[in-house]
């Protein structure tokens, strides 16, 4: 299927970052879009605004039959009332991966950056390369980026960014001309069930790369062979290991845990680059984006100048003030690879002592790696727990934040379970001090506390 092939199109859970992006890039491709949602929100206001039609309330009568194509989430459950009508209606019905499929078949080089961690920071630092570049690329990331005021850009035919998530495997409907595969790791079990089902469904995502199309990718992947088995298109790997096609040396971090470093080609130096974001897992995003963008001609020096610009996105490592001498820093970080990624950038600054509010993030994910979790949390100086954010999921006692709580002591770290919020906010004012660190950290909505203590100042 073809967009050319619809005009007017419903978006079922408009108000989600990701299809509000969608919808407000096929309305300036001269769709009629209308959608729907459960609540008012400020996104769906701001699409009022573009003059995209939403109705609060989702209700067979949404769908009426000038309606040629619908577009659901995976939030939205078969009894649905508005999805139910949808599926009796002579429209055409598909979810969000396979809309994302036919719009990066409008673009000349759809770009994927795929990977379990890392997504968000590497398609940012892509999308300010290509900036850098003056190509104007349209963008769909999953955070918000400064430089683009929001989570997508409406640009030009040329180049498309995308964020990539292999949950539900979404990805295996996608078209890409190219993509970056950052890491594998063991996640999102509750769909997968095994790490070996995660390398297998990457293996079939890099074979829908095209024969003129190209993947970089890190040859650090443990079981990289899977990942590269029977695929057509060419492919580049990077690291810090100068076995790699792209590899860089002359690493160093300034106070604020910056890297610097030398950027190699087949042996070939090609370029000095400067970060202005902490940690050693920026040096391999910043040079997958840089392998990237290269190959597609992008002038070195932009390369640099769009790397030097990216200084962060929301709840990436980033800085939101401070109360009582603490500095606080949100950090989306809710697998244990993260936040051992988060905890190094957090040692690299001049600090006392650091406090990690952590929320987990799924009871299946939490039980899967609880050892894991212990391992890394344990690093903190103190780990503040909050209860499990249950996301899609329902709680049937498999696992509790006291479990991961007495892992944290097992392995030699400091924790208080707090559960609540406010039982968490009476902690931290009575035992953070002046030079500490404190990181809200968690793919929920913790957040809000890091908010909540500076405002209260």
């Amino acid at each position: 299927m073809r967009l050319d092939s619809f005009n007017r199109i419903h978006f079922i859970g408009i108000g989600g970052i990701s299809m509000s992006s969608l919808a407000e890039i096929l309305a300036y491709k001269g769709k009629k879009v209308s959608g729907s949602d459960i609540s008012k929100s400020s996104v769906t206001e701001k699409l009022e605004q573009r003059g995209i039609e939403v109705k609060i309330g989702q209700v067979a009568e949404n769908i009426t039959d000038d309606i040629d194509l619908i577009v659901y989430t995976a939030a939205v459950k078969e009894d649905n009332p508005e999805l139910v009508a949808s599926r009796l209606s002579k429209a055409v019905v598909i979810d969000r991966a396979e809309l994302v499929g036919m719009l990066m078949l409008e673009y000349k080089h759809p770009i994927s950056v795929a990977g379990t961690h890392g997504k968000t920071t590497t398609s940012s630092l892509v999308t300010e390369i290509l900036l850098a570049g003056e190509v104007e690329p349209t963008v769909s990331i999953g955070g918000m980026l400064p430089s683009i005021n929001g989570n997508y850009k409406i640009g030009k035919d040329n180049y498309f960014v995308l964020e990539t998530c292999e949950y539900c495997d979404s990805f295996l409907k996608f078209n890409p001309h190219s993509a970056i595969i950052l890491n594998i790791d063991k996640d999102h079990i509750d769909y997968f069930k095994t790490l070996d089902n995660i390398y297998k469904s990457f293996n079939k995502f890099v074979k829908r790369l095209p024969e003129d199309g190209f993947l970089i990718i890190n040859k650090e992947i443990q079981r990289i062979e899977e990942v590269l088995k029977d695929i057509k298109c060419e492919y580049e790997t990077y690291g810090l290991d100068k076995s790699a096609n792209w590899y860089a040396t002359n690493i160093s971090y300034n106070n604020f845990g910056y890297g610097k470093y030398t950027v190699n080609h087949n042996g070939e130096k090609i370029a000095e680059v400067q970060l202005s974001i902490p940690g050693e897992h920026n040096v391999y995003n910043s040079l997958s984006a840089f392998a990237l963008a290269y190959k597609y001609g992008i002038d070195v020096e932009k390369i640099v100048k769009g790397i030097l610009n990216y200084k962060g996105t929301d709840r990436r490592f980033q800085h939101k003030g401070e109360f009582n001498g603490v500095t606080v820093i949100d950090d989306y970080a809710h697998h244990p690879t993260e936040i051992d990624a988060t905890i190094n950038s957090a040692r690299a600054n001049d600090i006392k002592n650091l406090y990690i509010v952590f929320q987990p993030h799924t009871y299946t994910r939490t039980y899967e790696l609880l050892d894991e979790f212990g391992k890394s949390l344990a690093k903190a100086d103190k780990v503040i727990l909050l209860d499990i954010y249950a996301a899609r999921e329902k709680d049937t006692g498999i696992v509790s934040s006291k479990d991961l709580a007495e892992k944290i002591v097992k392995y030699g770290g400091k924790v208080e379970y707090s559960g609540s919020f406010e039982n968490a906010e009476k902690y931290i004012i009575n035992n953070c001090n002046p030079q500490d660190m404190l990181i809200t950290m968690g793919a929920g909505d913790v957040v809000k506390l890091g908010e909540k203590l500076v405002l209260r100042k």
